[in-house]
């Protein structure tokens, strides 16, 4: 197998945490289903990600 680099490798917007995450092996056969880039993130559900507390 060829060496890629992390560049190279497709990525995605975590739907719970706003962040990009890369394509990783064990998601291989599952990468176009996969939404979260974390368990704590797919535990959590579709929260938006908060950029500054809603209390002033």
């Amino acid at each position: 197998m060829k060496m890629r680099k992390k560049s190279d490798l497709p990525q995605k917007v975590c739907a719970a945490c706003g962040l990009p995450f890369t394509w990783r092996r064990k998601w291989e056969r599952d990468w176009e289903r996969v939404k979260y880039c974390s368990d704590r993130c797919r535990q959590g559900g579709t929260a938006k990600p908060s950029g500054k507390s809603a209390n002033p």
